[in-house]
Order: C-alpha cells, then structure tokens, then sequence
C-alpha cells in the first residue's frame, strides 16, 4: 500500500498546515475572529466564529484523524511496512445549556478504520496488535450513542445507551502504539466479550461518588458474538440496532481513588468483571476428560470472570503540566475460558521534556501478556492425535516500547516508535520482531 505522509516527506513540515489553515480562515472567516494555527486546539481553527458560539449554546463537535505506520525488520516471515488509520467523527450535547435539562449530557460518535495489520501480513505471530487502531472491522462503527444523567447534586451519574466498556471501566490512555499499553486492558485478555472502542453494545452504567476523590461503579453490558463478528460489523456496524443472539450480560464493578500527591494527580483503581454467558472449558471434555485427546466437545463453564489493578501517579513536575508519570496495569481473567490469563504492563510518561517544547512528551513502557498453560496442553495432545502442526505459546509475549510525541501546533502530534517484541505468542518458536512505527493526530 503506498503511503504519502506529507508530514514527513515536506522539508517545512508547518508549511502544509499553514495552507490549509489560511485556505479554511479565508472561506470561513465571516466574524473578526482570530485565528491563530500556533495556538488553536483545532487544526480548521474556530470556523469563523461559528464553533464557539454552538459551544456556549451546548454543542461541541470533535472531528479527527489518526494513523498508524509501523515496519517489521525483524521476525515474521516477511519484512513489510503496514498502514491503518482511524476517523472520528462525533458531538457532545450540554443539554442543560439547550433545553435547561439539568445533569443532562448526550454523546454521539461515529468511526472508520481503514488499513493493514503488520503482524497478520508479516506472520510474526503476536498476541497484541502492533498497530492498536486496527481490529473490530475495517468499516464503519457506531461507537457513542449514550446519555448521562446527573442526580442528587451530581453524586450519582447514571449512564444508558450504546456504550464502550473501556470508556468508564478500566479507562486508560492510548499514547502507546501497540495494543499492549494501551485503552481498557481486560479487552486484551477477553476481547470477545468485553468490547473496547470502537465497537459497542447496549448498556448502562451507575457511577455513584462517594467523596470528592473516591468513587464505585458498576454496569450490565450486553454480551453478543455479532458486536465482534467482521462480517456483522461491515454491513451493520454503523447501526444502532439490537442483534440477535444475545448470550448473556456482562457486569463489571469498579472502586476508585483519584488523589493528589505533592499536588500532582494520580489515579487508583481496582476492579473485577463477570459475565453471565456460557463459556467453553481449554482442556476438558463434556465428560471432564482431556478434549485434546477424546476429540469430544469442550466442557461448559456457567461463567466467566476476572479482577484488574490500574495505578497511575504523577511524580514530577507542575501538576497537569510538565513532569514524568508513572503507571502499572495488571489483568487476570479466569484459567478456565480464557486463552490469554493475565497481563502486567509498567511505564513512564514526561510531559514536556523540554522548556521550549511543552507540547511534547517521551514514553517508555514495558508488558508482558500470558498465554494459558492449558490450551497449550490440549493443543499438544490434539497436534498428537489428529497429526496437526499447530503453533500455540504455554509462556509469555514481552514488548516494549519507546516513543517521542512531537507537535508542532496543539492541533496535531506526529509520534516515531520503537517497538521490541519478544517471544511473540508467548512461544520461542517465533523469531523475536524488532518494529519502527509512527503515530499521528489530527484534531480537527
């Protein structure tokens, strides 16, 4: 696929923005307002005027773009270069500002993901994803339709809708590149029934504050195979419809602490999940026996389950501006059902590391992602029985990754990275992948 990033191919990287910016000021431009590219969070500025003045009566737009380059030059049986992107397109709705509806906020948001996966197109044989916007379908995903309403002087939020599950459960930034560091990390584990972005499913979610730093939610989520089925999402993503099929709910419970040390923020959260849908056993047969061996259909667990642990303090520096912050995630999902079991990722993130670049930042992280010990051991024992050659990892995939986020104006941000993947699989038999990636963001 040939790419054309003019950000990296134009000797004046500004120059291209400044075109565009002074194209768009000059259609738009019916008021005074001014419209600064070096300052503008929007990269098609104010619109003459027009978006400020919706935003004070209740309606704020966010329209954006982002892509992910990335190159294997080692591991995998070819060394490729791949491209994904995603567009976002959504509102927001201050309904006490339109209709003095107190507590009253309404979301919509639309996406499109187009592009390649390197480690699919490449056979290096990875767990997660070294491109994290791509999965769920290459298509278009109603990803947002969802109201939220405050109650008893804003200590309660009651959520309802077509909801992400990451979006309030686990919630974790995606700076990083690959999927390993990045969003609600038990869809990395469990991902056939819990949802991230952008594919959602019929929900709610109860968010009750208990003080000013701490809080305790919990939600019902739909649990469908469909939400998660390419086929389904190419042709009824965008549709805010219910599917049939539905095999049960899943009910995630969260506490969290959101405290400041030294004034500086940080965040605390402990979480678990059930899901009320049937789930096959890895090893035993409906008789309890080793399936592997008898061939017979999987035993039926009644549930599925998990706990989770995400911890993120700034350390250093002003408080929500320059200076370093550090994180911990952790994931357990029941041994039983799930193919991956657990995952732990630790790194750093410095916010402005330099005085004359407040904008930018540099991130480092480290994860490592468990493969069952028992679907390994019935994958064994079937390669024996039916004479297959199948591949499956019995240990652990590490990455690591190391990134530098450079913004020339607030409205975008172009991110080089290196990614280090070790025992891909969670197998040795995997050559170990070395990848170059780039990362960016338009916010329009």
């Amino acid at each position: 696929m040939p790419m054309r990033n003019k950000c990296i191919r134009s000797p004046h990287p500004l120059a291209w923005l400044n075109v565009v910016a002074a194209a768009t000021f000059a259609f738009g431009a019916a008021s005074a307002h001014a419209y600064d590219i070096a300052t503008s969070p929007y990269l098609l500025g104010d619109w003459g005027g027009l978006r400020s003045s919706l935003a004070e009566q209740g309606v704020a737009f966010n329209i954006g773009y982002g892509s992910e380059l990335a190159h294997n030059f080692s591991g995998g049986t070819d060394h490729l270069t791949r491209y994904t992107d995603q567009w976002v397109f959504g509102t927001t709705l201050d309904l006490n500002k339109l209709w003095d509806w107190q507590g009253g906020t309404f979301q919509f948001t639309m996406t499109d993901r187009n592009g390649r996966n390197l480690g699919a197109d490449a056979n290096i044989g990875n767990n997660m994803l070294i491109q994290e916007v791509y999965g769920r379908g290459q298509t278009w995903h109603l990803t947002q339709l969802w109201l939220n309403q405050k109650l008893f002087d804003d200590r309660m939020e009651v959520k309802l809708g077509r909801l992400t599950v990451g979006e309030d459960f686990f919630s974790f930034s995606c700076d990083f590149q690959n999927l390993t560091f990045c969003g609600s990390q038990p869809g990395n584990l469990v991902g056939n029934y819990w949802v991230n972005w952008p594919t959602s499913q019929w929900a709610t979610r109860i968010k009750f504050h208990t003080s000013q730093d701490t809080y305790v939610q919990t939600g019902v989520y739909q649990v469908n195979p469909k939400y998660v089925d390419d086929s389904y999402a190419r042709h009824n993503g965008w549709k805010p419809n219910n599917p049939s099929g539905t095999t049960g709910a899943l009910i995630p419970l969260e506490v969290g602490w959101q405290p400041t040390w030294q004034g500086r923020p940080g965040s605390y959260k402990l979480g678990g999940w059930y899901n009320t849908s049937n789930g096959n056993d890895l090893f035993f047969d409906v008789n309890h026996n080793p399936r592997g061996e008898t061939g017979l259909d999987p035993l039926e667990r009644s549930s599925q389950f998990g706990i989770y642990l995400s911890l993120q303090q700034q350390v250093t520096g002003t408080a929500g501006g320059r200076g370093a912050t550090v994180f911990m995630n952790f994931s357990h999902a029941d041994r039983n059902t799930a193919q991956l079991d657990h995952q732990i990722t630790m790194g750093v993130q410095y916010k402005g590391p330099f005085e004359s670049r407040g904008q930018d930042s540099i991130g480092f992280a480290v994860g490592a992602t468990h493969n069952n010990e028992r679907f390994a051991d019935f994958v064994r024992q079937n390669n024996a029985r039916t004479g297959q050659n199948a591949v499956v990892g019995s240990g652990y995939e590490y990455v690591s990754e190391l990134y530098y986020s450079w913004s020339p104006v607030p409205s975008v941000f172009l991110r080089p990275n290196l990614q280090y993947i070790l025992h891909p699989g969670g197998t040795s038999q995997n050559s170990n992948a070395f990848v170059i990636g780039l990362k960016t963001g338009v916010t329009f």
